[in-house]
């Protein structure tokens, strides 16, 4: 009887267990989350900003270009479309000789001199080849004209041509018009520059021999920038081609910048084409340069090619006649 006892109530403890653990759950209350780690980074809510980037990663931003301005050139002084041809002063041409591959004559490397338009293979470019110049003149300009063997300045090699003045007829260069493709048949001062040498280098020692190799940087100081320029008069150089028989390129410039006495001569440049070397035979030797006659040991043509120049003209006076790259009376 006192078994019976024992295991009665140790059943009613089992019993007991058995109904709480299968009592329902409190409504409201939910088991906590699992949370598993993840390898996979979370995406910024907020878009980042280049600028943001730049400056978090310690890397500065680019600042963008601004458009470069066009600059306008107003005119109110136009030369006129009508010139009638001045004095010809006529140069050597190699034309006759082009198939030769050699120039007949009239380079004269010592006294700075070229008759020069071949390339280094010695192939004839006509339209370096200078046939004549001449000068004339109304009330408010003076007009260079340069007349070539060929008609196409805006050759593709790229052509150079240029006025060269010597307003004190030492021999030195003082100012070069200088104009560069591309070439329009209007009269534009957009292509056009005048420089002027501010320490008489042009010439070397003297003013014509050659003396190279020597030092120095030729026409140096911009005065005149196709009128661009904040103190440019914008009327005050301009350039055209093929305005006649006689001008395949002419010039224009305004009397009161030139003055009443000058010499003058003309440039092709289709070679070097570098100002700040001129006189270029100040600088290359004539075995460096090489030379257009056959019949010269510096034959063919070697660092100075693609260039044709002149005799320098007079205007407004008569002078010694024996001027440093004066033409000769008889020409």
């Amino acid at each position: 009887m006192r078994k019976n006892n024992f295991v009665t109530p140790f059943s009613f403890i089992i019993i007991f267990f058995i109904l709480a653990c299968n009592l329902p759950k409190p409504q409201g209350i939910t088991a906590p989350a699992v949370i598993t780690p993840s390898n996979t980074p979370l995406a910024a809510s907020i878009p980042v900003t280049p600028t943001e980037m730049a400056t978090a990663t310690g890397t500065p931003s680019p600042t963008p270009e601004p458009p470069t301005p066009t600059i306008t050139v107003l005119h109110s002084l136009v030369p006129s479309t009508i010139v009638k041809p001045g004095k010809l002063i006529n140069d050597v041409v190699s034309v006759d000789t082009a198939a030769e591959k050699r120039a007949p004559y009239g380079d004269s490397y010592d006294i700075n001199r070229f008759e020069r338009p071949f390339l280094q293979d010695m192939t004839y470019v006509p339209d370096l080849d200078i046939v004549s110049f001449n000068l004339a003149y109304d009330e408010k300009f003076f007009y260079i004209s340069i007349e070539l063997v060929g008609t196409d300045p805006n050759n593709d090699m790229g052509i150079n041509y240029g006025v060269e003045l010597d307003t004190n007829a030492d021999g030195f260069g003082d100012k070069i018009i200088i104009a560069y493709p591309p070439y329009n048949v209007a009269w534009s001062t957009d292509n056009l520059q005048i420089v002027q040498d501010t320490n008489r280098d042009t010439g070397g020692l003297s003013a014509e021999k050659a003396e190279a190799p020597l030092p120095g940087d030729g026409y140096d100081a911009v005065i005149f920038d196709g009128g661009r320029g904040a103190e440019d008069d914008p009327d005050l150089a301009w350039v055209r081609v093929n305005a006649g028989n006689k001008a395949t390129v002419q010039f224009a410039f305004k009397r009161s910048f030139a003055g009443t006495k000058f010499m003058y001569g003309v440039i092709a440049d289709g070679g070097l084409k570098s100002i700040a070397d001129m006189d270029y035979v100040d600088r290359f030797t004539e075995m460096e340069a090489g030379s257009p006659v056959r019949d010269q040991q510096n034959y063919p043509l070697k660092a100075l090619y693609g260039v044709d120049n002149v005799c320098r003209e007079v205007f407004g006076f008569t002078g010694t006649k024996q001027e440093p790259q004066r033409c000769t009376p008889s020409r």
